[in-house]
């Protein structure tokens, strides 16, 4: 750890931080920027705009690991994005990770989070080492202790895309550097930092923006819930009973949150006023041939006491894929839906997507949307939070 020195600054500033024994990174962010107007702006020049605007940074506490991203405060949150924005502008402008190599750790399928975490990882000028379950020795029973022990003195950051979030927090326990959480059955608050992004490209200012979530109540509901609240954002949530977000597990509430979370069960209801609405799928790609009858709880992973199905959400033993598409119906993200929104409202979706299921394929592929900004916007982010978790301190020597 600790290869980057002369205290080069990769958000406009010198970065202070904790040496590698510390169980905390340092850091303190201040942003001062124009107030933009509540309307959505063309996402390129928003970005332009964005990215040239004044960033003064005190640094203190920012946490080594982003397992669910209440480690952030807002304030952090906020010069993040305003990095990431930037970032998205000027990609080749960091070599934030020059000579370093970040491990990927995949025990779950990705395109989304592959191609953004290598690229991104690239562009920094470091190298991606990706790791699949079957290619570690995790598969043959080694501990997690070992494995996390090994990873520190090889990487500068380690990143995860699992089911149980018991793996994530017990590999973060032991490692000595940072841990990322690519998706876990409780969380993926990566996939939010890129809807926050889409956001601020489309409003200039996340405050006070209200987005509406309809569907299950999954872990992608409970980052954009924990994150969006953090960033001063109105947030609701519509699911079906037996599907709410509260149902599955206790959200934590980030310290500063200055937003609101409502749940609903009417869509119609949490899309009142809304600026943009979010869905998300209801069974996942490859399960269609029997997504009638078949009960899946007995064939997926157990997490907390109920079942991991393979679209990451959790649903009681006995269920069946047919029953969750009936129970999920009447929340498809279509026009009628958007039209009951707030005047110029698009859609959201963090793919990969069933068009004629959750979301209409009009939808999905027409104007009334930014998608492909969220699946792109998840590169410039990831790319802004690995410097944050990575920036040298100043002064610094290799170590």
């Amino acid at each position: 750890m600790g290869e980057e020195g002369d205290g080069e600054a990769y958000f406009g500033v010198e970065a202070a931080f904790s040496p590698p024994e510390a169980d905390v990174l340092v850091a303190v962010v201040a942003v001062e920027l124009e107030p933009e107007p509540l309307e959505p702006q063309p996402a390129a020049s928003s970005s332009a705009a964005q990215a040239s605007a004044a960033l003064h940074v005190d640094w203190r506490t920012v946490p080594r690991n982003f397992l669910t991203g209440s480690e952030l405060s807002a304030t952090e949150l906020n010069v993040l994005l305003d990095r990431a924005l930037a970032l998205k502008a000027a990609p080749l402008s960091s070599q934030a990770l020059a000579g370093r190599s970040v491990a990927l750790i995949f025990q779950k399928p990705s395109t989304r989070t592959r191609l953004s975490f290598e690229v991104g990882i690239h562009e920094l000028g470091g190298h991606p080492v990706v790791l699949r379950a079957d290619e570690l020795q995790l598969s043959r029973g080694e501990a997690l202790r070992d494995t996390a022990y090994v990873l520190g003195r090889h990487v500068a950051a380690v990143g995860v895309r699992t089911g149980p979030d018991a793996m994530l927090a017990e590999l973060a326990r032991y490692s000595d550097v940072p841990v990322i959480n690519m998706l876990t059955a409780l969380h993926h608050p990566c996939q939010a930092l890129a809807d926050l992004l889409t956001l601020r490209e489309a409003y200039g200012s996340l405050e006070g923006v209200r987005v509406a979530y309809v569907g299950d109540g999954n872990n992608v509901a409970r980052s954009l819930a924990l994150l969006g609240t953090l960033a001063g954002m109105h947030v609701a949530l519509a699911s079906p009973p037996g599907y709410t977000l509260d149902e599955q597990a206790p959200l934590p509430a980030p310290e500063g949150a200055a937003g609101t979370l409502e749940l609903y069960t009417d869509p119609r209801e949490a899309v009142r006023d809304a600026q943009a609405v979010y869905a998300d799928v209801w069974v996942s790609m490859g399960d269609e041939a029997t997504a009638t009858d078949r009960p899946i709880g007995d064939q997926m992973l157990a997490d907390r006491g109920s079942h991991l199905t393979p679209d990451r959400s959790i649903v009681q033993p006995g269920s069946t894929i047919g029953q969750r598409r009936a129970a999920l119906a009447p929340y498809v993200l279509d026009d009628a839906l958007l039209d009951a929104a707030a005047p110029g409202a698009f859609a959201m979706h963090d793919l990969p997507a069933h068009p004629g299921e959750e979301i209409s394929a009009e939808v999905l592929y027409g104007s009334r949307q930014r998608i492909w900004d969220q699946a792109e916007n998840r590169r410039h982010a990831q790319k802004a939070l690995l410097e944050l978790l990575l920036a040298p301190a100043p002064g610094s020597s290799s170590s």
